[in-house]
């Protein structure tokens, strides 16, 4: 059995466990766990037939090969169980020449869900697979979807606690509702006074903090995280894209071997990272098309090969993509120095110390399997009307996002492929932008008002994620200063 798989992008000395790489999060200097080597020799054509959870079952095998096949069965069956909405928990819906992949039918209605029950399980597993024996606190920052779905999957888990800091005033209030009433004795919220990349940059710090880790050897704790930057969370975010190009195959809607493109709107570049490694690992994916609101640091790092935080952040209505610092980004930069760690470790200095790096001309080329699009406000507004008025459906805010750079795609390039995108939130999470972009009238309501509107007006029904969510209980209240993350950390820990 294959005991070392996992090496860092700023040490390719530091060889690790699958298992070990999901306990800790990050490597010791910052780096991010990434497979030694791409698996790339799946049968797509095999899977034709099966089921999400077998599908899931034997792509992850493909990465955790300290991982029996009966653990990760249990892990798939625990994980998506009854909590998701669907029969096969997602959903493709076809809208011409594209298809919406509706990711978001778990317990918390956003596309986390599918990675965040899965991660509990493999760290059950993981911890018996080294012999771990302290307690993990998971620290995780969230633009808003990842928090609630953490939550959600940690809480009243043995030997856990789950720490979630969250930009108070960046997030949607149905986001904020669903984080603030979350039960479970060892489950803490932080809202800060800062957006979120003051809190993914200190939650890192913390990470590799000398002081935090021996405060945190003090208590018998060990850091983890829900969020991307874990292989756990990353990886069953593969499943979609094997999945997706399978229903196609299925459905007849393309043929054996037939090249497709994936359209996924993102601001920490996890999920769109998750279908290159698909791409790699074999499925036919030409095109990845990287979605970004005014944020639009990713669109302008696909045309021009630099990297620039130095912008104004601005909250928009597609808050989970509110990020000028894209977390995953670090892996395909692996990738594309030719998995040069001293590049990296150069390159990632200069964003921290600069603000921004440039790729050689050779390294830029090979970001030829990305197209990148940026959308503005209203254009996202403009999206979720004319897709309903097209389509008879609703969409949320980052949804819009995605479709409309698949149409500035076509429109620059005529590649008329078939197309999946990304549907990553339901419209109810979203309530407040989502009518105003239907044209409904918003001013004096509230998010929970036009819930009610969206259900009835629209004819659907309201998620029980989110259903009679104002009347719950605030079980959590603390809030911060960015610069005061640590000693909030510490004090939830005393």
């Amino acid at each position: 059995m294959v005991k070392v798989k996992y090496i860092s992008t700023r040490d390719g000395s530091v060889e690790v466990s699958s298992s070990y790489g999901i306990i800790k999060g990050i490597s010791e200097e910052g780096g991010l766990f990434v497979p030694k080597a791409l698996p790339n020799n799946i049968e797509v054509e095999s899977f034709i037939g099966k089921t999400y959870k077998e599908i899931a079952t034997q792509v992850l095998s493909e990465f955790l090969h300290d991982f029996s096949k009966e653990d990760l069965e249990e892990c798939v069956d625990k994980a998506y169980d009854n909590k998701f909405h669907v029969d096969d928990l997602v959903n493709l819906k076809k809208a011409n020449n594209s298809f919406f992949l509706e990711l978001f039918h778990g317990p918390t209605i956003a596309f986390k869900d599918m990675a965040l029950c899965m991660l509990p399980q493999l760290m059950n597993v993981a911890r018996k697979n080294i012999g771990f024996n302290k307690d993990v606190v998971i620290l995780t920052a969230t633009s808003g979807d990842t928090g609630k779905a953490a939550l959600e999957g940690f809480a009243n888990v043995d030997n856990t606690k789950i720490i979630v800091f969250y930009p108070k005033n960046g997030v949607s209030k149905i986001q904020e509702s669903q984080m603030i009433t979350q039960e479970g004795h060892n489950t803490y919220v932080v809202g800060i006074e800062g957006n979120f990349d003051d809190a993914q940059s200190n939650v890192k710090e913390m990470f590799t903090s000398k002081e935090m880790k021996d405060h945190l050897n003090n208590f018998g704790y060990e850091f983890s995280s829900a969020n991307s930057i874990n292989i756990g969370r990353l990886i069953p975010q593969v499943v979609y894209y094997v999945y997706s190009y399978v229903k196609l195959l299925e459905k007849k809607e393309i043929k054996t071997g037939e090249k497709i493109n994936v359209v996924v709107p993102t601001g920490n570049f996890g999920n769109i990272l998750a279908a290159y490694y698909a791409k790699n690992m074999g499925v036919k994916i030409d095109k990845l098309i990287c979605a970004s609101n005014e944020n639009n640091v990713l669109s302008d790092f696909f045309k021009e090969g630099i990297y620039d935080k130095r912008r104004e952040f601005k909250q928009t209505i597609s808050p989970s993509m509110d990020i000028l610092i894209s977390s995953n980004l670090e892996r395909l930069l692996y990738e594309i120095v030719g998995r040069d760690s001293n590049k990296v470790r150069e390159y990632m200095n200069d964003l921290k110390e600069r603000g921004v790096y440039k790729l050689s001309e050779n390294e830029k080329n090979k970001l030829k399997d990305f197209y990148g699009a940026w959308v503005s406000e209203e254009e996202t507004l403009d999206t979720v009307k004319t897709v309903y008025e097209k389509f008879n459906y609703v969409i949320d805010t980052h949804t819009a996002v995605a479709y409309r750079a698949y149409e500035k795609y076509l429109k620059d390039t005529c590649d008329d492929k078939k197309t999946i995108i990304a549907s990553t939130a339901s419209p109810f999470k979203f309530t407040k932008s989502v009518m105003e972009g239907l044209g409904e009238l918003i001013e004096g309501k509230d998010d929970f008002q036009l819930l009610k509107e969206l259900s009835e007006k629209y004819h659907m029904d309201i998620p029980k994620a989110v259903k009679e969510l104002d009347k719950r209980e605030i079980l959590h209240d603390r809030v911060c200063h960015k610069d005061y993350m640590k000693d909030m950390v510490k004090e939830i820990l005393a």
